[in-house]
């Protein structure tokens, strides 16, 4: 078997033009450098071409500010058959200090596809230590939730054509 990379790091500095009416480095633009990291993370772990399946419990914990250097980590917690679960983190420091803090984290599900776009194998990742295992089985938990809120969407959707 190749070498699977599990991480990645993409770094940068955060511009002018990632910039809401606030000041502040808008959502909008954390949530696209979120899913490059997760694609270049899926794809480094499978070997194939990767779409985004999820997004999800996006936490927005602190703000970036324009020209701090941002950090986006990207892990895969957990695989299925053809889906990886990517765990992202977002830090940011202003780059003369270097002392990054946590700005954003969330979940993203990856889907590796075949050349006809349809879903592919992914190669197994089995956790080895414990705080590996702890990650997987947050995923596993939070895979759970998401099917049950998922039901409960299913009632919203059916209401809605019913008013229809």
């Amino acid at each position: 078997m190749s070498f699977r990379k599990r991480d990645v790091t993409l770094r940068f500095l955060a511009e002018p033009g990632d910039v809401n009416f606030g000041g502040k480095v808008h959502g909008g633009a954390v949530m696209k450098w979120i899913d490059l990291a997760a694609y270049a993370c899926a794809a480094g772990w499978s070997g194939k071409y990767c779409i985004t399946a999820y997004a999800g419990g996006i936490r927005f914990v602190a703000p970036i500010h324009v020209g701090n250097l941002v950090e986006v980590n990207a892990k895969v917690i957990y695989t299925g058959k053809t889906s990886m679960h990517v765990a992202i983190d977002v830090q940011a420091s202003d780059p003369t200090a270097l002392k990054n803090r946590l700005t954003t984290h969330c979940i993203v599900i990856m889907v590796a596809v075949d050349e006809q776009g349809q879903p592919t194998a992914v190669p197994e990742w089995v956790p080895t230590s414990l705080e590996e295992i702890e990650l997987r089985d947050s995923a596993i938990r939070l895979m759970n939730m998401r099917m049950q809120i998922g039901e409960e969407m299913e009632a919203h959707v059916k209401y809605l054509k019913d008013l229809d």
